[in-house]
């Protein structure tokens, strides 16, 4: 058991040394590109919410 965890760990750090991380820089940008689209997304829904609330009070008190 404690071989198969060390060949694991072992080779999950080998695969690290592989990975091209990114630059400050593109670390930045695509955080940025996340955030903005994050945004977009919450007023999108912020809105639809909205008015699906206020299509639901219409119909509501249309109704009663």
């Amino acid at each position: 058991m404690k071989e198969a965890l060390t060949k694991y760990l072992k080779n999950n750090f080998e695969e690290l040394t592989k990975v091209v991380w990114p630059t400050k820089n593109q670390a930045i940008r695509l955080t940025v590109i996340v955030l903005i689209f994050c945004v977009i997304v919450a007023v999108f829904l912020g809105f639809t919410d909205f008015l699906f609330t206020k299509l639901y009070g219409y119909v509501i008190t249309t109704l009663i």
